[in-house]
């Protein structure tokens, strides 16, 4: 039962003229509730999703020059390092256990989620925590992964950079104290603007963001979306050049026929797809069950089977983007593409599974490239040469194998498109995408993103929208005893376990309401390292504005758009009580308003 309370929470000031001089309207209310405000914060993640992109390319390469001697040591295979010449290419032995050694530790310390490829945790971050993720996972997935991929581990750096941005988007939010609903926009800002930054890739930033981190093509939410990727894309374009992360040939498709061969590198793409995922996860599993060991020396001790594979492979050192322009260019052999693309799914199994820190996008691009390549040069063979080039067919695998193993075929598309600029390769391409994508459908309910949050228990799947007419000041509750932004977490986490609404409001020194504290916020702080005396101001939510003559279903909608489990209604917009906080309402409350008749 709640606690019970007196009629309303009272407003700043007595006035509504007064409260806002003295605190309704000062600049971060302003940036919390307005359009313009969340515009502004848009711009600013772009801007610093740009800076931290940046930095973190400059990392990739630093760290690789160090480790390797080498910008690229994939565009060089087999090469001495120059800084321990007399080791030959057996260097690559030793790489990955020093960067292990470095990265290890400072995951396992610093910040246990910034292991693996990035994009799950956002995911979950947006979908089930409210958009928040701790501030410190930026710093340490930008040196974790620059340090993985630079001692060569065979990652990408776009689950890393999502997930960089994005803790850059939810930390400036908390800053703001952003409701939940505001917070999961900037952290989709975030996301996009990192995939900007990093592959001078705008529109393929957007619709990641859009299709597999908010998964909401609401208005409102697109445009910020849009606003924090070309902000983010202008300023790494004016650092980094306007070149993109990959160049290509210009590729067409020469006969029409060739379209039933499109679709049948459209059905290998998605088991490829499917396989990919799954093997991932099994030799993860089988890291899992060998490694016995304490879990910051697990990497640099993998590091020993990972370099014994670069040892053999060595095109599987890092991203692999030289390897992969190679195929596109139809450089290698049908034996040796099938080579790379088994040796890369199983180089960035191995990576992820011993604790390496990296994304899985750009080597299901790297695999989708060398089964394109194959296939491109297996159609040619059999027609004696009648087909349109290898690159054509290496280009369309990219998307299809991306899509297969991530379902997300609209970004798949987009991407390909601003690598080539070619609109004539469109329409194949969306027909091997969209065949992959319905082939991974059949065949796995889960993709490469969501499997790993299904085998840890986490389904994300979208509650069905209800909708109800009722006023929600006939279903509102009593305004439970409040606690105050000084009040310790350890003190406050006692009052919300035994609150039934799992929410409280917060109010400051003057007892004027400020916030609203849930359950899951203060048990999150608490498990992911705060201390116990921090005060409740750290995790203090501004909730969304929800007035007592507003609708039942106006007040589900404000319980979906905030996240909480209960948020405070004010008091009519005409009333003298429009400012103050007047009752309560919960998900309970509102579901049982929704289904009178």
């Amino acid at each position: 039962m709640s606690h019970s309370a007196p009629a309303a929470l009272p407003a700043p000031a007595g006035s509504t003229r007064t409260l806002h001089a003295a605190a309704g309207w000062d600049a971060r209310h302003w940036l919390r509730e307005s359009d313009g405000g969340l515009l502004l914060l848009a711009l600013g993640v772009g801007a610093g999703a740009a800076g931290l992109g940046i930095v973190f390319r400059w990392l990739i390469r630093t760290f690789t020059v160090l480790f390797s001697g080498h910008a690229d040591y994939a565009a060089v295979p087999g090469a001495s390092n120059p800084w321990v010449p007399w080791l030959g290419p057996w260097f690559v032995l030793l790489t990955p256990v020093v960067a292990g050694l470095l990265y290890g530790p400072l995951v396992r310390r610093f910040a246990p989620e910034a292991r693996g490829h990035g994009v799950p945790e956002v995911m979950y971050a947006v979908a089930r925590n409210g958009g928040r993720i701790r501030p410190r996972v930026a710093a340490v997935k930008a040196l974790a992964s620059a340090l993985c991929i630079g001692g060569g581990g065979s990652v990408g750096r776009e689950g890393p950079i999502v997930q960089i941005g994005s803790a850059f988007g939810s930390t400036l939010g908390g800053v703001v104290r952003l409701s939940e609903a505001r917070l999961r926009v900037l952290v989709a800002c975030g996301a996009a603007g990192g995939i900007a930054a990093t592959f001078n890739a705008p529109l393929a930033g957007v619709f990641f963001a859009m299709e597999l981190i908010l998964v909401d093509f609401a208005a409102q939410s697109f445009g910020m979306v849009v606003l924090a990727a070309v902000t983010s894309s202008a300023i790494a374009r004016a650092v980094l050049g306007d070149e993109p992360f990959l160049t290509l040939p210009d590729f067409v498709l020469a006969h029409l026929w060739e379209y039933l061969l499109i679709a049948a590198l459209g059905v290998l793409a998605g088991f490829v797809g499917v396989a990919f995922t799954r093997v991932l996860y099994a030799i993860e599993d089988a890291c899992d069950w060998a490694w016995r060991g304490p879990e910051w020396l697990r990497p640099a001790a993998g590091g020993l089977l990972l370099g014994g594979l670069l040892l053999v492979l060595p095109q599987m050192y890092g991203v692999g983007y030289p390897v992969l322009g190679d195929a596109v260019d139809g450089r290698y052999a049908i034996g040796f593409l099938l080579v790379l693309l088994v040796g890369k799914v199983v180089a960035t199994s191995l990576t992820i599974g011993i604790g390496g820190s990296g994304g899985v996008f750009a080597p299901s691009l790297f695999v989708g490239a060398m089964l394109g390549a194959a296939f491109g040069e297996t159609a040619a063979q059999l027609s004696g040469g009648g087909v349109s080039q290898v690159g054509t067919y290496a280009l369309i695998g990219m998307g299809a194998v991306f899509a297969g193993s991530a379902r997300a075929p609209i970004t798949a598309v987009v991407i390909l498109f601003e690598l080539t600029g070619e609109y004539s390769i469109i329409l194949p391409m969306m027909l091997a995408i969209v065949i992959a994508t319905g082939v991974s459908h059949r065949l796995s309910d889960e993709t490469v993103y969501t499997l790993k949050l299904r085998r840890r228990g986490i389904d994300l799947g979208r509650p069905e929208r209800i909708r109800a007419h009722d006023r929600v000041a006939d279903l509102m509750l009593p305004v439970p005893e409040p606690v105050r932004e000084g009040d310790r977490l350890a003190d406050v986490a006692g009052r919300l376990a035994e609150e039934r609404s799992g929410a409280l409001p917060v109010v400051d020194a003057a007892g004027v309401f400020h916030g609203v504290v849930t359950a899951r916020a203060a048990a999150e702080e608490l498990a992911a390292g705060g201390h116990d005396a921090d005060p409740v101001a750290m995790v203090e939510e501004w909730p969304v504005r929800l007035r007592a003559d507003d609708s039942v279903a106006d007040g589900l909608a404000a319980l979906e758009r905030s996240g909480a489990p209960a948020v405070p209604v004010h008091g009519p917009a005409d009333g003298p009580d429009a400012d103050d906080v007047v009752g309560w309402l919960t998900f309970q409350a509102a579901l049982a308003g929704s289904v009178r008749t």
